[in-house]
């Protein structure tokens, strides 16, 4: 069992959260294939553009500007030949970042107040002087800049991707400083003309280039981390887009495959129940799961032998000391005082899981064998079926589930000697400790299991408000508050800056 029990800017983040798809549908048409669907609300993206300013302040600075040369002509001077090289950015700060989602089409972004000195280097020669041996001095711009972004998603080579052709920077002040500023005024006016003419050029198809260069980063640093947070050991999940993303005035939907994947095979999901009505904009975060998500996710799980418990001497016999109300038999109370006790308990065949609105049922064929160390202690094997109802909650960091056994039938059971027989009041006992032991056991041992593997899928990072999980016909809806992910946003620039 313990073995494998099973954002940033409004645009750039969700560029990252869809992901590689072999081919995508309109949104009606995909619902049906869909097993997993990401709700970002309005309120959700406030806060995520609390921090735009950092990724576009790692745009500028993650920048490559080019050396660009040019040559002209002047009365009584003759040919003139200057570059530009060494473009640097310093001092960089930025105002503030605003939003709007516009349905059907994507979204605005507009950055105010971009404050940056670009430093560099200006080579000229006069005639046939080479800009590369001739003098050079070095310059400073100041200046203030707006940012709009108008990109469109789309579904294009399997996956979503956004079209920023529509970039452009206002120039609000661009003012040329060159060094010691002793230079004659011809050539200060030449060079200003030039740098106001080539910076706002270089400037603009640079910046626009990197803010592509940095969603597609950050697309692939969230499609690492979801990844990750959805494999355990070779257990992994398909989270390809389905279709392209709805976007409407209070959210932003994107609709993924959840498939999962085990051993070359993969999972198939064509009959989910998903439409956009069973989702509300109340809450910043949704995530829509479908059963059909879990069930194969659970059959991998047992195939992986996931699913085994093994219980040994102390913690064993301290598990009997549960008042029932059946009498324990009494080759069973010999068996707990035993040398060396153990119980085995596993899966039989693969568990089914059903959603409804009162929790998600589970439906399992579970064996336990009872052996001990002494030769003359009679073990004992039984094989039960169960179906036990499960809530979810997560607080504190925690997962916490509660289990409730709607039905217990004893199966097959034998004990290791000819000479005692199980009697009705055996399977009796044996019943009413499965429901009363059993159970509670694997969900103390579940709970921690599965708080650990969230953790260190670094759930725990997350500023999760009042996080709920909510079962209904077929599927499982999981919505919350958050705070910014910074933890995120420190590992995305730090990755991005390297």
């Amino acid at each position: 069992m313990d073995k494998c029990v099973m954002t940033l800017p409004v645009l750039l983040l969700f560029l990252g959260l869809v992901v590689m798809s072999q081919s995508c549908l309109e949104p009606a048409s995909a619902y049906r294939f869909t097993g997993a669907v990401c709700r970002l609300t309005y309120p959700a993206a406030v806060v995520l553009n609390e921090k735009t300013t950092k990724v576009i302040q790692a745009a500028f600075q993650h920048a490559k500007y080019p050396s660009i040369s040019n040559e002209k002509s002047i009365l009584f001077v003759g040919k003139v030949k200057y570059g530009l090289a060494n473009l640097e950015i310093h001092n960089l700060s930025i105002g503030r970042s605003e939003f709007e989602l516009i349905a059907g089409e994507g979204i605005e972004i507009a950055i105010s107040n971009v404050s940056a000195v670009f430093k560099g280097t200006i080579q000229y020669g006069y005639g046939s002087w080479l800009v590369n041996v001739g003098h050079s001095v070095d310059f400073e711009i100041d200046s203030h800049i707006d940012l709009g972004i108008n990109p469109k998603l789309y579904c294009g080579k399997g996956k979503v991707a956004a079209d920023t052709s529509d970039c452009y920077l206002t120039f609000h002040k661009l003012d040329l400083l060159l060094q010691g500023d002793r230079e004659p005024g011809w050539l200060k006016r030449l060079f200003t003309n030039f740098i106001t003419f080539t910076v706002k050029l270089v400037i603009k198809s640079q910046i626009c280039k990197e803010i592509n260069n940095v969603a597609n980063i950050l697309a692939d640093f969230i499609q690492e981390r979801a990844e990750q947070f959805l494999s355990d050991g070779d257990i992994s999940m398909d989270i390809g887009v389905t279709s392209a993303p709805v976007i409407t005035s209070n959210y932003i939907e994107s609709y993924h495959k959840g498939l999962a994947k085990y051993n070359n095979m993969t999972a198939v999901i064509n009959e989910s129940v998903f439409d956009p009505s069973q989702l509300t904009d109340d809450r910043m975060l949704y995530f829509w799961i479908s059963d059909e998500v879990f069930n194969p996710l659970i059959t991998a799980a047992h195939q992986d032998r996931c699913f085994v418990l093994n219980i040994s001497g102390l913690e064993l016999t301290e598990l009997f000391k549960t008042n029932l109300s059946t009498p324990i038999p009494e080759f069973l109370s010999q068996f707990l005082s035993s040398e060396e006790p153990v119980l085995r308990v596993w899966s039989v065949s693969v568990p089914h899981l059903w959603t409804t609105p009162m929790g998600t049922y589970v439906r399992a064929v579970a064996a336990a064998e009872l052996t001990s160390g002494a030769e003359d202690i009679p073990g004992l094997y039984f094989e039960m079926e169960m179906v036990v109802v499960v809530t979810a909650s997560y607080a504190k960091k925690k997962l916490i589930l509660i289990a409730t056994t709607s039905q217990i039938s004893i199966m097959k059971d034998s004990l290791s000697t000819d000479t005692l027989q199980m009697v009705e009041a055996h399977i009796e006992y044996l019943k009413e400790a499965v429901e009363k032991i059993g159970v509670p056991k694997v969900i103390s041992k579940l709970e921690p299991s599965l708080t650990a593997l969230l953790d260190k899928q670094g759930t725990n990072l997350f500023d999760l408000i009042e996080p709920q999980v909510v079962s209904q016909d077929g599927f499982v809806i999981i919505q919350t508050d958050f705070a910014f992910p910074h933890h995120l946003l420190v590992e995305f620039l730090r990755k991005t800056l390297e």
